[in-house]
């Protein structure tokens, strides 16, 4: 027997008077809230409600015993609502990500906290703008460039993504002497200073020393590449653009490094670590 919903019953009866109005405040037909009535009577032992010409009265029993039935129903109403907050009330993480974060990796990291049992929102940026949210509690924390300024944060360990060179498409391109004449579109300088100088230093020490062309995302990458007039950079193994073809140039010198920042440790940082190092090629 369902106590809580017989003594609504009970309730819905005695403040209405009838049972035909309780009946219509339930939505539900006389018959069964008769039943029920008889029910509750028959399980505590009491007569509640007596018929009379006027409608329906409380018994003795039922006058002393509708205020504590109307408490528990009013309890009830509360340990919903309270359970209610406490499933609203999940973890929320406020995660910073660069935008040369492939897609894949950055559902990988949402995918992860959510399995935690938390939600996870994330902001673009570049890790000069990451940093100073963290910093400012704007985040909980952020994935930057490494290496970068991160003082005076807390930082996890490297992750190394691989990364391809992307071409104007059907440029014969088997060495770096072959990218001499084209622009390097990456990230500007000032997103992240030491990043973007280890990155110039890298190609300097295969022979070229490309002009450099403002490119924060990969979409801006492509868009320079497909122009025919620049070269770059994707971690993003899925990316595939007309006009754009990906080649294997290097070494790890050119793969993305990043690197989970915060101030105060987030409870779920091994949850965003994880999506962040696994392996795309896994899920497949």
């Amino acid at each position: 027997m369902d106590l809580l919903r017989h003594l609504r019953f009970f309730v819905a009866v005695a403040e209405e008077g009838h049972f035909g109005h309780a009946a219509d405040r339930l939505g539900m037909t006389q018959p069964p809230l008769s039943q029920g009535i008889r029910r509750l009577e028959d399980r505590l032992g009491v007569t509640l409600l007596t018929r009379t010409a006027r409608g329906v009265g409380l018994t003795s029993a039922g006058t002393e015993l509708l205020p504590r039935a109307a408490m528990l129903l009013a309890d009830a109403e509360r340990f919903a609502e309270d359970a209610q907050r406490h499933r609203e009330a999940r973890a929320e993480l406020r995660i910073g990500v660069v935008p040369q974060l492939s897609a894949w990796h950055v559902a990988a990291v949402v995918d992860g906290v959510r399995r935690a049992g938390a939600l996870a929102t994330t902001t673009a940026g570049s890790s000069v703008e990451l940093v100073g949210a963290v910093v400012a509690g704007q985040l909980d924390c952020a994935v930057v460039h490494h290496p970068a300024l991160v003082h005076p944060l807390e930082c996890g360990g490297v992750v190394k993504l691989p990364t391809d060179f992307l071409v104007p498409s059907g440029r014969a391109v088997q060495r770096f002497a072959h990218l001499r004449d084209l622009a390097l579109a990456a990230p500007p300088r000032h997103h992240n200073t030491a990043a973007c100088d280890l990155l110039v230093d890298s190609l300097r020490a295969k022979g070229i020393d490309p002009v450099l062309v403002a490119a924060p995302t990969d979409r801006d990458v492509v868009a320079a590449v497909a122009s025919g007039t620049a070269f770059g950079l994707t971690a993003d193994q899925g990316l595939r653009a007309p006009g754009v073809d990906r080649v294997a140039l290097g070494g790890d010198e050119f793969f993305l490094r990043v690197r989970l920042v915060w101030r105060t440790e987030p409870e779920l940082r091994a949850a965003v670590e994880d999506g962040l190092a696994g392996d795309r090629h896994a899920l497949r």
